[in-house]
């Protein structure tokens, strides 16, 4: 069986023409997207599809994939799905002449695996529309390339398209990424969709497309965090969060991994989602408590949570907006409030308008687009009506970087400050994880141990806490709170089940701690003590990956949050000191043309080659971005920027000197 999947990787495009298939219902699909490509522009779809293949099958694949680009929009070439079962394997099943690359195989196949991808089937791993690849062709020979790749190859990513295999040298990155990335002037929504269509982009989310998505645990991280700090700013010292309510959206991809966090941060999390199906895998999963389906009984079950102080998730399988507007009239208090939908793609099956069925709404986004926009719209306007009516009884909402407040504001909604330019809700960055973690070089650190054992896993967690523990010791008072967070996020992590898919674990670390837990897990390589390599890596939501001004950089008040020179540089500084694949996005987490984004993947194999890769990279990858925003006067980052100034004499950066501002007050008197 083993030697079966080995021959079909190696093989990329099969020899015989596979049978067409039927689609599968068993697994979640993509919505079907809006027909947007004219006659000429379809003939050229399929004209772009067919290159993959030897002519002889031209005709009958050419009738084939003008079928499916009327029926969903797009070109997924079901009939050449691998029929062989998508998972993360261990390090050593794949055929592969470079380890490096054998670490990536593993990683693009955990973002196909049916228990991580929310689309698996159309190589859609979150977010509605993060892909992997765009077709089958593109995964069948990225495959067969990583195979064959040595370790002074280059394999160059083009929005899923492998352009093929360069020479390079073993220092050099085994794979370049890129998504998205378009032209400025040809960067509009039908822009996007067109030349998606056209099969020559994608969207590649954030960890979709860079192969680095380990799971819904990667936001349960980042959630929690937001979470409790958030009942922190809001709750009166010594009061406790239990019975007190989370009030959210969103149960599909990442947006699923909200109850879990809820429960964590010791709340009552409601969460509606409109999918049926999404609502019962979280329940199936364990990853949400109870399903709801009435509103009444709803209603009665949150009372009595809050009544018995409980900690508990709740899905409503049904509208958000509903959930706010009943809950008000029912006067059932909500202390915190936000919204992960997926608004970077509103009108695709991103939102769900209330007062549609999830059938209907599908229905009208291929049949009805205009129809279906203005019903997200008008739905976004009520949405946040009933927000406002919350904020005013004293519910903190906060952004959750979805692009609710953005899509809102241009719906008409009151959501803008006095000023008709800011939002009158804070981004979750801008109040929490900004000044809190990004400004002091807390980020998102990620692991894969590629053995796919767990007691691998269970070692890398028992290391990891002895190095932050150690680490707590003589940390600044600033950052001591986001270490004993992490020290408890750790030290739960395998009571709170949250693997799903390879045996990963995320943290938050600043580049001391990650170099330090780096270099702990290459040790333990080198020693035995780990079975296999580690792949390092982060989601894209960190200190230096992400330019996004509604988002990652939206506590930047120097004007500079609407550039992404920090992303470009940090994925080309990346690749040139040790990372194994970088990979830079257009559109990850807020939508396209609303961020540019980078990241890394790095394999640990104990060598010190490794070692010094680590040290290099990992300081970079940090550094770079707290030096950005000391520059932008951002008091927490000048702190952090001076401690590192002294603990690292060959670092030196340009310092921002504060100007009074009795001097502008003069000056434009």
């Amino acid at each position: 069986m083993m030697q079966k999947f080995k021959n079909e990787i190696i093989q990329g495009i099969p020899n015989q023409l596979p049978a067409k298939v039927a689609l599968d219902p068993s697994v979640s699909h993509a919505p079907v997207r809006k027909q947007i490509l004219t006659k000429d522009e379809e003939r050229l779809a399929i004209a772009n599809a067919l290159r993959y293949f030897p002519a002889g099958w031209h005709e009958e694949l050419a009738a084939d994939f003008l079928e499916e680009l009327r029926r969903y929009g797009r070109i997924y070439m079901y009939r050449f799905r691998p029929t062989y079962a998508m998972y993360a394997r261990p390090i050593e099943e794949y055929p592969a002449q470079s380890r490096q690359a054998a670490a990536i195989m593993l990683m693009i196949q955990n973002n196909l695996d049916p228990a991580v991808a929310q689309h698996p089937h159309e190589l859609i791993t979150y977010g509605g529309n993060g892909a992997v690849f765009q077709n089958w062709a593109q995964y069948l020979l990225t495959m067969q390339y990583l195979a064959k790749m040595t370790e002074e190859q280059t394999l160059h990513m083009y929005s899923g398209h492998p352009m093929g295999l360069f020479p390079s040298s073993t220092s050099a990155p085994r794979v370049v990424v890129t998504n998205g990335m378009m032209i400025p002037n040809y960067s509009k929504p039908d822009d996007w969709e067109r030349f998606n269509a056209l099969g020559v982009t994608q969207y590649g989310q954030m960890t979709a497309g860079s192969y680095m998505y380990i799971g819904p645990q990667g936001i349960v991280h980042g959630t929690t965090i937001t979470v409790m700090n958030a009942f922190r700013k809001h709750l009166k010292k010594g009061d406790s969060s239990r019975g007190k309510i989370f009030l959210t959206s969103g149960l599909g991809g990442m947006s699923g991994a909200q109850p879990k966090a809820g429960n964590i941060a010791s709340c009552v999390t409601v969460c509606a989602e409109v999918n049926p199906a999404a609502a019962r895998k979280r329940h199936e999963q364990g990853w949400v408590d109870e399903l709801h389906e009435n509103m009444q009984g709803l209603i009665v079950r949150v009372k009595q949570a809050i009544q018995e102080e409980e900690v508990v998730s709740l899905a409503y399988i049904g509208n958000v907006v509903d959930v706010w507007e009943a809950f008000y009239e029912q006067e059932v208090f909500v202390t915190v409030g936000s919204d992960q939908t997926s608004l970077h793609n509103p009108w695709s099956g991103g939102y769900y308008p209330v007062g549609y069925s999830f059938e209907e709404a599908n229905r009208m986004i291929a049949e009805e687009p205009e129809e279906f926009k203005k019903a997200v719209q008008q739905s976004l306007v009520r949405q946040a009506n009933a927000i406002n009516k919350h904020a005013a009884r004293g519910t903190y909402f906060f952004d959750y970087g979805n692009a609710f407040l953005l899509e809102a504001s241009r719906a008409g909604a009151d959501v803008l400050a006095v000023d008709g330019i800011n939002f009158k809700y804070p981004s979750y960055v801008q109040d929490i994880l900004g000044p809190m973690c990004f400004d002091y070089g807390f980020g998102p650190f990620r692991w894969v141990c590629t053995s796919g054992k767990a007691e691998d896993l269970r070692t890398t967690d028992r290391i990891t806490l002895e190095v932050m523990e150690d680490l707590q010791k003589e940390a600044p008072e600033e950052i001591k709170q986001q270490l004993a967070d992490n020290i408890k996020w750790i030290s739960d992590a395998e009571e709170n089940r949250l693997v799903v898919g390879s045996q990963a674990r995320i943290l938050y670390a600043d580049a001391l701690g990650r170099t330090k837990i780096a270099k702990a897990f290459n040790d333990a390589v080198q020693a035995g003590q780990l079975s296999a390599p580690v792949v390092l890596g982060r989601d894209h939501h960190d200190v230096s990956g992400t330019d996004s001004p509604y988002r990652e950089t939206s506590n930047i008040y120097d004007g500079s949050k609407f550039t992404a020179d920090m992303a470009i540089h940090n994925v080309i500084g990346d690749s040139f000191r040790g990372a194994t694949w970088v990979s830079i996005h257009n559109g990850g987490g807020v939508g396209w043309g609303e961020v540019i984004n980078g990241g890394f993947g790095m394999l640990l194999d104990g060598s010190a080659a490794a070692e010094e890769k680590l040290r290099n990279m990992l300081f970079f990858d940090v550094n770079n971005g707290i030096a950005r925003r000391a520059w932008a006067r951002n008091k927490e980052a000048m702190q952090a920027i001076e401690t590192e100034l002294q603990r690292s004499p060959t670092l030196k950066v340009t310092k921002a000197e504060l100007v009074d501002t009795a001097v502008l007050d003069k000056l434009f008197e």
